[in-house]
């Protein structure tokens, strides 16, 4: 029973150290977190961390990977399975978005990027082609069907899923940035589902909208 015990652990050491790497890098940034700081506060030696990761970077890169990367390929398989119409899948794919940006571990990964790109241009590099090249290539995909099937206008699919993903970006940028200094608290569930009418209606065919 103890060997299993063990094993047991041993297997989701990996995870137990990514969850606290990521409360490490929201309160001290990427540059100022020490793999101690990490294994601390997962509970583990220093030496452990060392068995998974070689270093910082390694752990955020599997941070990336395991977290928002993850939550973009379940995007991706949600809106190749759905055969409906275009702008029902966008709606349902922006909320999603939505949804993830305001996950208080999701919320912390565009300020962490921008914080800390300056420095480490890599972050920012692999943020953009891990997670958000996808996604707005998965969005494009959905605007250029509605296209074709006649229910949106005829825009730049590209630059208009970049419209569509921009104000969710600033929902992340104003609660870990600058909501502190604001009197009234941002109603992000509000704001979103505000932009998605807002960003639907503008595609909308004319007679349509």
């Amino acid at each position: 029973m103890t060997v299993l015990k063990w094993k047991r652990r041993k297997e989701a050491r990996p995870s137990e150290l990514l969850d606290a790497a990521v409360g490490v890098f929201a309160e001290k940034g990427f540059a100022s977190a020490r793999l101690e700081d990490i294994a601390a506060r997962a509970g583990v030696s220093k030496g452990t961390v060392y068995l998974y990761y070689d270093s910082k970077e390694a752990i955020l890169r599997a941070l990336i990977k395991a977290i928002p990367v993850a939550r973009i390929e379940g995007f991706e398989k949600l809106a190749e399975a759905d055969a409906g119409p275009a702008d029902q899948t966008l709606r349902s794919v922006l909320q999603l978005f939505g949804a993830m940006i305001r996950d208080p571990v999701m919320i912390q990964f565009p300020r962490l990027v921008i914080g800390e790109s300056g420095n480490f241009p890599w972050i920012a590099e692999t943020y953009r082609q891990e997670v958000i090249s996808r996604g707005v290539e998965m969005l494009s995909g959905i605007i250029a069907k509605g296209i074709a099937q006649g229910q949106f206008r005829d825009v730049d699919a590209k630059r208009a899923a970049f419209a569509a993903i921009a104000p969710i970006l600033f929902v992340a940028i104003w609660r870990t940035t600058f909501e502190r200094f604001d009197d009234t608290q941002l109603d992000a569930q509000a704001f979103i589902d505000q932009h998605i009418a807002t960003f639907l209606r503008g595609l909308a065919r004319e007679e349509e909208k």
